[in-house]
């Protein structure tokens, strides 16, 4: 299983921010400028392809920080 640096690593390519941004496990989703509907799909692919594991978006909207969606890995 990926580190919580080499999901995040993934989680922002997966997200393509605009510009840089810092994140954390305790990164708060909703504080994020870039996340949105299209966002949320690029993760949902991403587990996918990662992990080989299926999410929903309501697995990701009851995810408050950025540590919530690494557990969805477990």
């Amino acid at each position: 299983m990926d580190t919580l640096e080499q999901f995040v690593e993934k989680f922002s390519n997966a997200v393509d921010f605009q510009d840089a941004v810092a994140l954390t496990g305790d990164t708060d989703l909703k504080a994020l400028p870039e996340w949105d509907s299209l966002a949320a799909l690029g993760v949902i692919i991403m587990f996918d392809m990662e992990y080989d594991k299926a999410i929903t978006g309501a697995d990701l909207v009851a995810c408050k920080y950025l540590s919530d969606v690494y557990k969805l890995v477990g």
